[in-house]
Formats: C-alpha cells, sequence, structure tokens
C-alpha cells in the first residue's frame, strides 16, 4: 500500500488527512526504520508492508468505533506504537497513555512523540498487570485498546481493569479469533465486562483476514485483577 492508496481507501472509509497528518505518517515511518536498525521494533520494514500492516491495520478500529470525540485511551503493549500512534494522528484529541514493559521501546516513543509533534501522549514503564492496579489508572480509560499483544483470556485480565465502567476494551485480531473468545468468555464476565461486537473483514491488497472484537465494561472488575506479573498468561481465567 502506498501512500496515494493509504489516503484514497481511508477517505472512503470516511476518515479524511491532512497534509500535516500525511507527513506525521511518513515521518513516522522514516523515524521507525531509523530506530529499527539499533533495536528491534518490527520485523516490517518496506515501506508499503509499513504502511498496511501497521498504519492502515491500526486504523481499522476507527472503521468500527467513534474515536472523533475526546477519548482518554489506554494502549497496553504497544510495541512501536500501535495501534494507538496512528489513532493518534488521525484523531488528535484522542489523549493516549502508552503502557509497555521494555524501556527501549519507550524511548524510541517518546523521541517518536517529539518528531511529530504530538501533544497529550503519556508513555509509562511498567508491566499492564501493576499498573492495572495503579489507582491512578484504574478503571480511568474511556477505551482501552490492544493489538496482537496475548489471547483474548489473557488480554481481558491485562485490558479490562484499566477500562472505565461504561467504557470500552477494543482488540485488533488477525485469524482464530472465535476460538478466543469462546475460551475468554468465563474472564470477560468475571473481570466486568461483555461481548459488544466483533467485526470480520480483511486487509486490502493481500486479503488477509482480521477481526475487532469490542467489549463493554458493563461492572466493576473485583480488586483482586490484575493478578501478579505473569500470572494472567500462565493460569488464564477459563
Amino acid at each position: 500500500m502506498n501512500s496515494e492508496q493509504f489516503t484514497t481507501i481511508l477517505k472512503e472509509k470516511g476518515i479524511s488527512l491532512t497534509e500535516k497528518q500525511l507527513d506525521q505518517f511518513e515521518q513516522y515511518y522514516l523515524t521507525l526504520v531509523e530506530w529499527n536498525e539499533k533495536m528491534n521494533l518490527t520485523a516490517i520494514t518496506a515501506k508499503e508492508d509499513v504502511y498496511l500492516k501497521h498504519f492502515y491495520d491500526s486504523l481499522t478500529a476507527a472503521f468500527y468505533f467513534d474515536f472523533s470525540k475526546p477519548l482518554r485511551l489506554c494502549d497496553v503493549g504497544a510495541g512501536a506504537g500501535f495501534p494507538s500512534i496512528p489513532l493518534k494522528i488521525a484523531f488528535p484529541d484522542i489523549e493516549v497513555t502508552i503502557v509497555d514493559s521494555l524501556n527501549k521501546r519507550i524511548s524510541f516513543l517518546q523521541h517518536l512523540a517529539n518528531v511529530l509533534g504530538l501533544e497529550n501522549v503519556r508513555f509509562m514503564h511498567d508491566r499492564a498487570e501493576t499498573f492495572g492496579g495503579n489507582p491512578s489508572y484504574r478503571e480511568s480509560f474511556d477505551v482501552v485498546t490492544a493489538r496482537a499483544v496475548a489471547r483474548m483470556s489473557v488480554l481481558s485480565e491485562l485490558c479490562l481493569p484499566l477500562t472505565k465502567v461504561g467504557g470500552y476494551f477494543i482488540a485488533l485480531k488477525a485469524v482464530n479469533a472465535d476460538e478466543e473468545l469462546t475460551q475468554a468468555e468465563k474472564a470477560i464476565t468475571t473481570l466486568g465486562g461483555r461481548l459488544e461486537n466483533k467485526f470480520t473483514f480483511t486487509l486490502p491488497i493481500e486479503q488477509s483476514e482480521r477481526n475487532m472484537i469490542i467489549l463493554k465494561k458493563e461492572k466493576p472488575t473485583p480488586k483482586k485483577y490484575p493478578r501478579k506479573p505473569g500470572t494472567p498468561a500462565k493460569a488464564p481465567i477459563q
């Protein structure tokens, strides 16, 4: 996907990018490739692949959820900034907090935010399990996102404690979403969520399957969740 296809297909989906926003995506790409030479941020480095599999893929969340209003968004395990930084570029009024356990990725994201001139972004070096128990952030976000981080049974324990009651947890998934959801039913209910919607679609050009899982937070998460770091992955609620 070249930048012209990126712009055109997004416009067809109702997302019109300004010249400034297109320049920010270009700078994002250049900065990602530059830093990727000294640290492992992504295996995807060809420009057309980055635009399709990182930038466009991140923005697919906005095809199914309204990001045009001011929101407090937390992105768990964002790695090189996906999906939250592309969403922030396209919808500047979002307030973004990224949680990542690797400090070198936090350093990259801080540099990236400076290069792109992003405001109201915060980068937290922490484990999601610890961060979810922090009273300053617990159940305080309108939207929590995660892309390719873990199975839904694990992700629910990392993300629903951060989601405020009435807010949403959006998981961006590739294949096997139905199977993951079935295995995660107990975890989702236990943690105060319910399945609001699931959308299956294909990425343009390469036609690979993608899934968007949207959970609504209906009641507070019990205080014992999330459990200590590493436990959700080793012993998911099932």
